[in-house]
């Protein structure tokens, strides 16, 4: 009597068909080798099987909904931005002339720079929002002063940048990068905007100071509504506020006030809309709204100063 064959016993791992397996894929019920083994809460499954088993686990969230996220990307990439902006204004200084935040000025047939007045002589020729360059109203977020300023000039985007650095790198992962470019960007709209109501208008004004307060005021908003020990955080807010007062006779405080504001209006939609499907959907809503009044706000103000018109 011939003994019978093993052959049709002989089971083999399904990505490797030479590869003989005796250990069955726990979700696919295939079977798989020591190679295509990955340890399971119970038993091993196969590669393919812990890869569509991690693309279906819901992602963790933080307290206003957006993605946890390890490393501040956003705040590195705009500090990159805010750095190669000022190189490119020390290259060619005319970059200031023309991107920094300017309610309005005349410019003369001389070429001179003239105080603004409704109703200017046709040889003149107005510069700044009120002549539709509207896009002040953010690229000036992002140039600072020269070098040629003197200490203070450098000195400007350094403590910028180190602000940005050091509330960026807190901030940013807790409300995720959507979120974070959204609350940076109207932050730095919000300062222009004070600016533009409160500034005289022929004044320029450039920096990231508007967000960096927009940033300090989200701090503050996320660290009470996730009950943080607040002594520090109310020191901080101390040192924010007196740098407000200081910078009356340095730099833009009108900028400071309108990021601080905005960043705190902005945070609280964020942090205190309910939670669930249609939570990201109302802090959407909030920020479009805040963004619809800033932009209704600087319509007015422009309106006025032209006296129903845009300058030409």
């Amino acid at each position: 009597m011939e003994p019978e064959s093993t052959e049709s016993t002989l089971t083999t791992c399904y990505r490797h068909p030479k590869v003989e397996s005796h250990v069955r894929c726990t979700r696919c019920d295939r079977y798989i080798c020591p190679d295509c083994m990955r340890e399971a809460s119970v038993g091993h499954q196969c590669v393919e099987c812990v890869k569509e088993g991690s693309r279906s686990v819901r992602q963790a969230r933080t307290v206003v909904g957006g993605r946890i996220a390890s490393t501040p990307l956003v705040t590195s990439v705009l500090i990159g931005l805010n750095i190669l902006a000022y190189l490119a204004e020390v290259v060619r200084p005319e970059i200031l002339d023309r991107f920094a935040m300017l309610s309005a000025r005349l410019v003369g047939p001389d070429g001179g720079y003239y105080v603004y007045e409704s109703g200017y002589p046709s040889d003149f020729h107005a510069e700044g929002v009120v002549a539709g360059q509207w896009e002040r109203l953010l690229t000036g977020g992002f140039l600072h002063l020269p070098p040629t300023e003197g200490t203070f000039g450098l000195l400007h985007i350094v403590m910028n940048m180190v602000s940005l650095w050091q509330l960026g790198r807190v901030v940013e992962p807790v409300l995720g990068r959507v979120r974070f470019v959204a609350l940076y960007l109207l932050s730095t709209l919000g300062g222009s905007v004070f600016e533009l109501l409160l500034t005289d208008v022929n004044v320029e004004s450039v920096g990231a100071s508007g967000a960096v307060f927009g940033l300090g005021a989200a701090y503050y908003v996320l660290a009470r509504r996730v009950g943080a020990n607040m002594q520090s955080v109310n020191r901080f807010m101390a040192f924010l506020l007196l740098w407000l007062l200081l910078s009356a006779g340095l730099t833009s405080w009108q900028g400071h006030l309108g990021g601080l504001l905005t960043g705190a209006a902005v945070t609280f939609a964020y942090a205190y809309a309910p939670r669930g499907p249609r939570q990201a959907v109302i802090q959407a809503v909030a920020c479009a709204g805040v963004l619809v009044l800033l932009a209704a706000v600087a319509f007015a103000k422009v309106s006025e100063l032209t006296g129903g018109g845009t300058a030409q």
